[in-house]
């Protein structure tokens, strides 16, 4: 190259390189443990249409996504720019096939990214039609006056003549709620800030935190029962009582004892209570008083949207922020076009709603945080459904989560269970306290199976107050029992599976919960994964202990989140990562049948090292007969402790003679393998809640006497009534490859072969397997029943 070529690409690398440094860059590293994610991916079938698309969010920049058929881009279905957010719903339908998809992201100069890669991803062809409405259709459905939450101006006159006739019972109950609120109004007095040096989580501050929050509730729910009566053609004393609250309640300082980042318990409340009130008493409010509210929510607003957005829509898994963001919806609706920035809140929820919900599930319909907070925030996220479905024309119940949430409780607590199964709260929870989120649930997907749960347990119960009188009459489902369907399901993508010998009568039924969770032990679902929970004739035998006393205090932290307190398996004492995303498991295998069912967990990922594999498998063999078999491998010679807790205390001769009773229900329980434990037990927690609550259970502890890299436990549990003797008659026979199991009892035998490794091959009893359990059940008169139990990859 000569002296004047030289000068010339120099001189031209001078110009370009200065706009080659500001063109940005798209970051496409892999998703990381506890966001969202790339969305689809991976070849991912959609079973709506079009799917919700989801990538790295990027400071800066805004988006462009194209779809097209083939790999090349030629035949582009969809393209869309200027996106604000890292997630998008197009406002179009693709129709059932296979897809791919881009994204790219360009600056405020229009600089545009190179293209992502590309994904693939196909919708089904019974994909349900849910397309997002563009920004400006949907705010156009949004009415211009008031009311707008959970009715609509022109749907009053219906509404009223509804409280005059087929709904004039409700009627009249809001009508004597509104008369007791005026016999003795609630108070208007701010609620009390934490005194100076009050201790989180300390008895006196959560006295203060919950208290704000219930009196919050009864003061502004009280105001919106009042407007809303009013509207239905109630008093007029009533209008004027609820803005009298409404405008006492203004005068809170908004970043005060109710905010919602200084006590989101008593934000949240006020915060969508106010709406409303707003809302239903907006006719007799003057533009100055208009203009206090609109201020006051212009500020509480804010801080809830900028708490929320951006990071929920790439990190939702946040316990409160799954239900903030609704409630934000809310607010944007009852003040949109009075308060700047209410259009983003409304377009922010309808985004996360389409694009990142549900957060602790999928569309198997499970919950991850347990039947408490299942039902606690199902039964909030449902005035949701309502304020979308008036103000939006948005019918959330075709999302097909909701096609299948009604069989979570339903197989988890059959009726005549007495417990909640996994997650905080869950314990003391009964079928009858999600009675009335099912009614709803029942109604909107016009499930029969479902209407037969709720009659079961005492038939449809409506939602109270305006909420109630809103929904109206439900539509009515005919009830079918479900005896057409298998006793036990798997909820593959919250890792939980409900092994029952029937789910009409759990009164006259054993069950076996197991848990091996893809979301880890965070949050609210925080027990260990590979762990169990045993239930006989709707009593508990094995159970999860604990009791939180408070959130985050030291027995919730300590025991409740430690692997100790559940019926699982320590290493060396060490637990698995506590209330950790990254404590992975899965369910590797499951099977059901009418007479016997099985599944697999594996928790390697959920240990810190030097645990390497933890597999357990549970094999249920109706109806009276559990064998559990653990297979665990330590890069280091290790002990390994086997954990059982129960109600009370255990009875111990020897670890093949273990009983355990809960009334009239006992369990008996031995130890197969290892031949050599140390067993003990205790009625302490490490540490115990605070005094104010009276815990009795007892905890066994069985630890192996030596030190080994490998470890196998093989376990039976037999339960019975008190009054009938459990015969059964074990031997387990160490083989090459494994072991073989004999159980014989007076109905039938069962011979399985259990193998050490996952490559293992194993013979026995005329049976021959390679890297699975093979099962031979044989019961009188019958055909004998042959299954392998196989895991998938």
């Amino acid at each position: 190259m000569n002296r004047l070529n030289l000068r010339i690409l120099v001189y031209s690398l001078m110009l370009i390189s200065p706009l080659a440094a500001q063109t940005p860059e798209l970051d496409e590293q892999p998703a990381e443990a506890g966001t969202w994610g790339y969305r689809p991916d991976k070849g991912d079938v959609s079973r709506t249409d079009p799917p919700s698309f989801s990538w790295r969010p990027q400071e800066g920049l805004k988006w462009e996504i194209e779809c097209a058929r083939d790999a090349g881009f030629a035949e582009v279905v969809y393209r869309a720019a200027n996106i604000d957010f890292n997630v998008h719903c197009p406002p179009k339908t693709f129709g059932p096939g296979g897809y791919v998809w881009r994204y790219r992201g360009a600056d405020k100069e229009n600089r545009r990214t190179g293209w992502s890669k590309t994904r693939s991803f196909a919708i089904s062809a019974d994909a349900v039609p849910m397309p997002l409405p563009t920004r400006e259709e949907l705010i156009a459905r949004i009415p211009d006056t008031h009311p707008r939450l959970f009715l609509r101006p022109e749907n009053l006159d219906r509404l009223r003549e509804l409280a005059r006739g087929e709904l004039q019972d409700k009627y009249l109950e809001l009508v004597k709620q509104c008369e007791r609120l005026l016999a003795d109004p609630p108070s208007t007095k701010e609620p009390p800030l934490y005194p100076p040096g009050t201790v989180r989580k300390s008895e006196e501050w959560r006295h203060i935190w919950w208290g704000n929050r219930t009196y919050t509730v009864e003061v502004l729910n009280g105001a919106a029962t009042l407007a809303f009566t009013r509207l239905l053609g109630g008093q007029e004393k009533y209008g004027r009582e609820a803005k009298r609250i409404l405008l006492e309640c203004a005068k809170w300082d908004p970043k005060g004892s109710t905010g919602y980042r200084y006590n989101d318990e008593a934000g949240m409340p006020y915060n969508y209570l106010f709406a409303r009130t707003y809302s239903f008493v907006n006719d007799l409010l003057g533009e100055e008083e208009k203009n206090v509210c609109r201020r006051v929510m212009k500020i509480r607003g804010d801080e809830m949207y900028d708490h929320l957005y951006p990071r929920h829509l790439w990190q939702p898994y946040a316990s409160h922020s799954n239900r903030a963001w609704h409630k934000l919806g809310e607010v944007g609706i009852a003040f949109l076009g009075e308060v700047e920035g209410a259009e983003d809140w409304v377009w922010f929820a309808t985004n996360v709603f389409f694009n990142v919900y549900p957060v602790w599930s999928d569309e198997d319909g499970g919950w991850h945080e347990g039947a408490a907070y299942w039902n606690a925030y199902q039964s909030r996220f449902s005035w949701w459904t309502d304020v979308m479905r008036e103000a939006m024309g948005i019918n959330a119940f075709k999302k097909p989560f909701f096609s299948k949430t009604g069989y979570y409780p339903m197989y988890l607590m059959p009726p005549g269970k007495n417990d909640g199964g996994f997650g905080d709260l869950a314990a003391g929870a009964t079928p009858k306290d999600v009675l009335p989120l099912m009614s709803v649930l029942a109604a909107q997907a016009q499930n029969p199976y479902w209407q037969w749960y709720v009659e079961r347990l005492g038939g449809p119960v409506a939602a109270e107050g305006y909420i109630g009188f809103v929904r109206g009459q439900l539509p009515k489902v005919e009830a079918k029992a479900p005896d057409d369907l298998p006793a036990s399901r798997l909820f593959a993508g919250t890792g939980q599976a409900y092994l029952n010998d029937n789910i009409t009568d759990a009164a006259n039924g054993v069950q076996v919960v197991f848990k091996s969770s893809p979301f880890g032990t965070q949050s609210h679902g925080h027990e260990a994964n590979n762990s169990f929970l045993l239930g006989a004739f709707g009593k508990p035998l094995l159970i999860y202990s604990g009791q939180r006393d408070v959130h985050g205090s030291e027995h919730h932290t300590q025991w409740m989140w430690s692997t100790r307190s559940t019926n699982c398996i320590t290493v060396n004492g060490a637990d698995q990562r506590k209330n950790s995303v990254r404590a992975q498991g899965r369910i590797t295998a499951f099977l059901a049948t009418p007479r016997f069912d099985a599944a697999i967990g594996d928790a390697s990922a959920s240990y810190e090292p030097p645990v390497e594999r933890f597999k357990r498998a549970i094999l249920f063999v109706k109806p009276d007969l559990v064998v559990i078999y653990d297979r665990l491998k330590a890069a280091e010679p290790s002990t390994y402790e086997f954990r059982l807790h129960a109600n009370d205390k255990f009875d111990i001769v020897d670890p093949e003679n273990i009983r355990i009773r809960n009334g009239d229900v006992a369990c008996d329980i031995a130890f197969l393998a290892p031949r050599r434990l140390d067993i003990d037990q205790t009625n302490v927690c490490d540490p115990d809640p605070r005094p104010r609550i009276k815990l009795k259970e007892w905890h066994l502890t069985a630890k192996t006497a030596g030190r080994e890299k490998q470890m196998e436990f093989v376990t039976i549990y037999r339960p019975h009534k008190v009054d009938t003797e459990a015969k059964h008659q074990a031997e387990l026979l160490p083989i090459e490859g494994g072991y073989l199991l004999k159980v014989a009892a007076p109905t039938g035998k069962l011979t399985t072969l259990l193998p050490v490794d996952d490559d293992a091959s194993l013979a026995g009893e005329g049976m021959t397997v390679q890297g699975a359990i093979k099962v031979r059940l044989e019961r009188m008169g019958q055909p004998a029943q042959i299954v392998e139990v196989r895991e998938k990859d």
